[in-house]
């Protein structure tokens, strides 16, 4: 009995942990179809930068943000390889397993056949329980007959159930090879890809390396245009809180907001969301990153971003990643407007906006569409540039936004 508890404990541990290497495997089957989807996004819209030859720089940043896409498949495609590994050892070693117990099993049950034929007549049977002293020992002997016979049948259906069993762990192998096999292939390919790229950004780079003034000027002017909307970010946030906290009766605070129990209720759901907030557009492409970092076209400028930049295809609408409520609508010089929705003591901005669908004091919901993104018809982009500040301390939105 204890043998059967313990082959049963260990085939359901071994279950559990197939089951959950099956989950990670599915998890990253989305994530891989996920960046695939973004590559083939990225890749149309490098064919429409080459195609027009307006702007070698911004081929050049598109095809950085492939780049980084490709890279991040190629992890993806490892992991799997990793999973998928690890999951057929634990399949081997539930092979071999098998193997072992069925050894074991045929060999008792051949003893027990050999027995059974050289006492198989019906006439050894009788003379067995008539041979017997009392009538309570030709029971015990009757008993133990019945159970002997039991115990062969048992015998057989074990090792029926458990040549079965073999055989399907040993079909899961040949599958998982065959897969293995494929994921291989795939890694390979995704990483000459990577290197054709790399190779094709090199010559681009090289090719506009005797325009490095003109460029690192152009740089230089959009930093100044970026760090100018983010002061009037900053300004439009220093004025939420003043006006919010005006209406709650205290004039003295101006850097934090002073909150209602309904805003802190608000400010407690949207921290509980963090790692899970949903992409301030529907589709997009992260092209440029939270932080200092060096420029693609220029890594010995560094530029400094309060936020995330997203490219996105012409209608793109850019929604509300939590509900809230529209604290302010700047337009700027350029003619693209700004929104700021307040989340209790939190604030996300959307700005580089074409059309706006809400007004100051609307309350918004997730995903709820507030605009749509600008588009540069010399470009061929939409692009939405997308911070996120508690008060008036900024957050990296990489760490609030899912997969981003």
């Amino acid at each position: 009995m204890f043998k059967y508890i313990l082959s049963f404990l260990v085939l359901f541990s071994t279950l559990t942990v197939f089951s959950q290497e099956e989950d990670r495997q599915r998890k990253l089957e989305q994530q891989k179809a996920k960046l695939l989807d973004e590559i083939r996004e990225q890749e149309q819209l490098l064919k429409t930068q080459k195609k027009k030859e307006k702007s070698v720089v911004s081929v050049v940043v598109q095809q950085t943000a492939k780049i980084n896409l490709q890279q991040k498949l190629i992890n993806v495609t490892e992991k799997q390889k990793k999973v998928l590994g690890n999951s057929m050892y634990i399949n081997q070693i539930k092979v071999n397993g098998l193997k072992k117990d069925l050894a074991v099993l045929k060999e008792d049950y051949a003893e027990m056949i050999v027995k059974s034929y050289k006492s198989r007549s019906e006439q050894s049977k009788a003379m067995f329980l008539l041979s017997s002293e009392n009538f309570l020992q030709a029971y015990k002997r009757a008993q133990y007959m019945k159970q002997y016979s039991n115990y062969r049948r048992m015998q057989g259906e074990e090792i029926k159930t458990k040549t079965e069993e073999l055989e399907q762990y040993n079909n899961k192998l040949s599958v998982q090879r065959k897969e293995k096999e494929k994921l291989i292939a795939e890694s390979e390919k995704e990483k000459q890809e990577l290197e054709k790229e790399k190779q094709e950004q090199q010559r681009l780079l090289n090719s506009i390396k005797k325009d490095k003034t003109k460029i690192i000027a152009e740089i230089k002017k959009k930093q100044r245009e970026s760090r100018a909307i983010e002061k009037q970010i900053e300004r439009l946030i220093r004025d939420a809180i003043a006006a919010a906290n005006k209406k709650a009766g205290n004039t003295t605070n101006t850097t934090t907001f002073v909150l209602t129990p309904e805003a802190k209720e608000l400010a407690n759901d949207f921290r509980s969301n963090k790692g899970r907030l949903p992409w301030p557009v529907e589709k997009g492409l992260l092209t440029k990153k939270f932080g200092r970092q060096p420029h693609p076209l220029e890594p010995s400028i560094m530029i400094e971003s309060s936020g995330v930049e997203i490219s996105s295809e012409k209608g793109a609408k850019a929604r509300a990643v939590f509900n809230g409520e529209v604290s302010e609508v700047q337009m700027a010089a350029n003619g693209t407007a700004t929104i700021v929705v307040r989340h209790g003591d939190f604030i996300t901005t959307y700005s580089n906006l074409g059309k706006v669908y809400v007004g100051k004091g609307d309350k918004v919901s997730t995903k709820q569409s507030i605009g749509e993104l600008h588009f540069n018809t010399f470009t061929e982009k939409a692009i939405l540039k997308f911070l996120i500040y508690q008060n008036t301390t900024k957050l990296n939105p990489q760490t609030w936004i899912i997969n981003m």
